[in-house]
């Protein structure tokens, strides 16, 4: 359908949510579902058509593709070796959630009490744990922590033999057994769920939009590239969009709802003249609100790859060096759904602390069935033999960043700064995580199956060796978070409530609120924020109406 131009009744809605990513195809669902509101969805990309999108292993190929992909880059790092971080972000109906490793992991139950330390009432874990299970549709079934019959599929990973070894190598390491990341614990080794159904990929665009496009409340614009929020006397009135027939605008009766993601959301309120006011005079842009918050507390994990080769073809670089394993995989995807390109190679992991001192893990390890030569925006190159990789993340950063305007123009990448490798904190705790990599390679269980250590490689060996090798082959991880942070401090953006501090009918729902970011991957906890806001939109809208 297309946008209309003026201001006529065709023109208005309800509700108009900004990104249709993984939270705003969970916000579009449920503000719809009752049939009383009418519902505009603004999506910059295309849909998502793309097969590499919902088979599993294709993100390989969706990481660096523009067309559904921001690319997004940082500035150089400083304590990086000044080396770009290259963050892939979705550019599609789903967002990341469409091209991102599938791994469901809600983070540490503290990390939400810490949220309602903080001020930020209703969001401590007794209180999101009934989001996380009303999303669900697992295959544990119901039980305390998991829920059934939501719209998003959260399966088992499948059997495989590389996987078994590497938790038995944990076992020995001194890490015990976790059967369930998000369940009583989230300490120990154990096989990751995904968000997958069948071999095919469960993004938010597929387990909440798709069903609710049929609704005749709800519409859905891509390629709709939302320029600006349209405040007036203080209040969100409408957004301006840019599609490829031109310039439009479309007026909302109830809120304006931002969902652009940490780098996305700040941007725009930024470009709405809603941030820091010295800044925004800077670029040129009216200051409509001062909030020195947008964009700040710029939150990031930081990690990188170990990685061994082995004697054994149990590892997906085997697909690389293969016509026949390719055409095999092929045809049991194609048949099955089953085979190497049903998953995405993340058989499992491990929650662990860097100081026995501390009350929660701070580092996540990756037990990865392939292994990388490098990762750039324009392509992924494995190594061209049998290997598998650890990859080690620090979950509990110090060090904060920051999202600025890079130019007045709403369609150039904003300027992302992160500030990894600051802290004697954070060091200490990326090279504790690479030392417990390899004391788990070396253990018994792999010991017929490892021909050598590739990355870092056995020269690198003392603290200093390590801190240099992870400055230089070091990565952002692709889970930026907290740029309109939930809160009352300088740093807060928003309420309790995801309310926009001083603008009325404008919130802020997605990763960028997050006041602290999680331990652990954030898809999971984006579609949770979602969920607890669509009820809280709803709750207000019917009270201001009573």
């Amino acid at each position: 359908m297309r946008p209309t131009a003026d201001n006529n009744t065709s023109n208005r809605y309800d509700f108009i949510i900004i990104g249709a990513g993984s939270a705003g195809c969970v916000l579009a669902a449920r503000l719809s579902e009752s049939g009383r509101f009418r519902v505009l969805l603004l999506e910059a990309g295309p849909r998502d058509t793309s097969l590499w999108i919902h088979m599993p292993a294709g993100y390989a190929k969706t990481f660096v593709n523009p067309r559904v992909n921001w690319l997004s880059e940082s500035e150089p790092e400083p304590n990086l070796s000044n080396r770009v971080m290259y963050e892939p972000r979705g550019k599609v109906l789903g967002g990341t959630s469409s091209i991102n490793g599938t791994v469901y992991i809600r983070g540490n139950r503290g990390d939400y009490d810490e949220w309602l330390q903080l001020g930020c009432a209703g969001w401590g874990y007794n209180s999101v744990l009934p989001y996380f299970r009303k999303a669900e549709d697992n295959e544990r079934g119901a039980d305390e922590f998991h829920g059934i019959g939501g719209p998003l599929h959260v399966s088992n990973a499948p059997e495989w033999e590389l996987g078994n070894l590497l938790l038995e190598a944990c076992a020995q390491a001194g890490v015990p057994r976790n059967s369930d990341f998000n369940g009583a614990k989230q300490e120990g080794a154990g096989s990751y769920q995904t968000t997958t159904k069948g071999g095919r990929r469960c993004s938010t665009a597929g387990g909440y939009l798709r069903p609710a496009q049929r609704r005749k409340n709800l519409k859905v614009l891509t390629n709709a590239h939302a320029t600006r929020v349209m405040i007036e006397r203080g209040k969100a009135v409408g957004v301006e969009f840019r599609t490829p027939d031109g310039l439009f605008s479309a007026h909302v009766t109830a809120e304006v709802i931002v969902s652009g993601g940490a780098f996305g959301s700040p941007q725009l309120l930024l470009l709405s003249g809603i941030g820091p006011g010295q800044h925004l005079q800077d670029m040129g842009i009216p200051v409509l609100h001062n909030l020195p918050g947008v964009g700040s507390n710029l939150q990031e994990h930081f990690g990188l790859s170990c990685a061994w080769r082995i004697n054994r073809p149990l590892s997906m670089n085997c697909l690389r060096t293969s016509i026949r394993r390719r055409v095999v995989a092929g045809l049991q995807y194609i048949l099955c759904r089953s085979g190497p390109l049903a998953v995405t190679g993340f058989y499992g992991g491990a929650f662990v602390r860097s100081d026995p001192r501390l009350e929660r893990p701070d580092l996540q390890l990756h037990l990865v069935a392939w292994s990388t030569m490098s990762r750039s925006p324009s392509r992924i190159i494995s190594h061209p033999f049998p290997a598998f990789s650890i990859s080690v993340w620090h979950l509990r950063p110090n060090g904060r960043g920051a999202v600025r305007l890079r130019s007045r123009d709403p369609l150039a990448q904003p300027e992302i700064r992160f500030s990894f490798l600051q802290s004697a904190c954070d060091i200490r705790a990326i090279i504790a995580g690479i030392r417990l990599a390899r004391k788990i390679a070396g253990q018994s269980a792999l010991k017929d199956l490892i021909v050598e250590e590739i990355l870092p490689g056995c020269a690198v060996k003392t603290d200093e060796q390590l801190l240099d090798d992870a400055r230089g082959r070091g990565a952002a991880t692709l889970h930026p978070a907290g740029t309109c942070a939930m809160g009352e401090g300088p740093n807060g953006v928003v309420d309790a409530r995801l309310r926009v501090r001083g603008i009325a009918g404008l919130r802020v729902v997605d990763a960028s609120i997050m006041p602290s970011i999680v331990a652990g991957n954030t898809n999971a906890p984006t579609i949770m924020i979602a969920e607890k806001a669509s009820d809280m939109i709803l709750s207000d809208v019917e009270q201001a109406a009573a």
